[in-house]
């Protein structure tokens, strides 16, 4: 009897241990791969994972909120030890992560954030500022044109997503320490290359033939890309005619810098992940994390530089 019982105890000890050891496994619902910056994000995610033995299961969303919401509920079913979300939009999330709770499941955000009544519903979000990432963009913008009148286009993120909102409202507060930049329009590109030369040929068009435009501001670096494309096209110069700043720092916006058709772009980190892995480590181990919201860098990042910039970013496997 005894032996049976010391047998039993063994093989208890030993299955706990074996729940230990296993390791963690996280869900990932990813947006999709709109832009360069985003495929860097997943790619990077991947590698921080790696790193740490976890097992990263990511469902890419297509930039649809309804399969992101698809995939935190298939997450939970599965139960995961925890869901990262990069929410394609701010709005609409608290039933599934209401869900997610009740099922003890912690939610970590990357790089955007969401409005819900009830903080509780995520563990913490890493990010950036992105009201600041704007400002920075604003700021340089109005420094370098100087006395001059200045008409910008300003290419819009995704309706709805709180980086757009949030780096729309940056840059508004950034150029208005000169009166004489103005925003003239403003549109949504969707954080695409290609809609975001759809929406540059249509301001060219509105804006005399481009002649009207001293100034394209992208929400991030893919539309900036599009919109130069579009300039070339109209027969103009971008980063002379018409001056080019973005946000994200990818190599083919360094690209662009080096041939002198971009002129800034803010950086936006694509590890956003690994901070998140911490914290979630952090969690397991009492139930708390270090921050509610941990804050990534951002760098203003300019044309002297570009050369070192491209070549650090691709070392990085972006």
């Amino acid at each position: 009897m005894v032996k049976r019982m010391m047998i039993a105890l063994a093989v208890s000890a030993a299955l706990c241990q074996a729940a230990q050891a296993a390791p963690l496994v996280v869900g990932f619902s990813q947006i999709g791969s709109e832009s360069g910056w985003r495929s860097a994000e997943t790619k990077v995610s991947k590698m921080e994972a790696e790193k740490r033995g976890i097992t990263f299961k990511i469902a890419d969303a297509q930039q649809k909120q309804e399969n992101q919401i698809k995939a935190v509920r298939s997450f939970i079913s599965q139960g995961v030890d925890a869901i990262f979300i990069a929410p394609v939009v701010a709005t609409g999330w608290t039933p599934v992560l209401q869900e997610a709770k009740e099922a003890k499941i912690p939610v970590f955000l990357l790089d955007r954030m969401i409005e819900v009544n009830d903080p509780s519903l995520y563990t913490a979000a890493v990010a950036s500022d992105s009201v600041y990432e704007g400002k920075v963009a604003g700021q340089w913008l109005a420094k370098e044109v100087g006395d001059k009148e200045c008409n910008v286009v300003e290419l819009q993120g995704t309706v709805g997503s709180s980086v757009a909102i949030n780096r729309k409202k940056g840059f508004a507060d950034g150029i208005s320490e000169n009166g004489k930049v103005k925003i003239v329009r403003s549109q949504s590109g969707d954080f695409t290359r290609s809609k975001g030369k759809e929406v540059m040929e249509s301001f060219i068009k509105a804006e005399q033939n481009g002649k009207n435009i001293c100034a394209v501001y992208a929400h991030n670096d893919d539309m900036a890309i599009g919109a130069i494309q579009a300039i070339k096209e109209a027969g103009l110069k971008p980063g002379s005619q018409i001056k080019v700043v973005s946000i994200d720092g990818v190599p083919d916006i360094f690209k662009a810098m080096m041939n002198g058709e971009a002129n800034a772009t803010v950086e936006l980190t694509p590890n956003m992940a690994g901070p998140a892995f911490d914290a979630l480590i952090a969690w397991k181990k009492d139930g708390t994390v270090p921050k509610k919201f941990i804050q990534t860098d951002s760098r203003l990042l300019l044309q002297d530089t570009a050369k070192q910039e491209f070549e650090s970013k691709k070392s990085l496997g972006y």
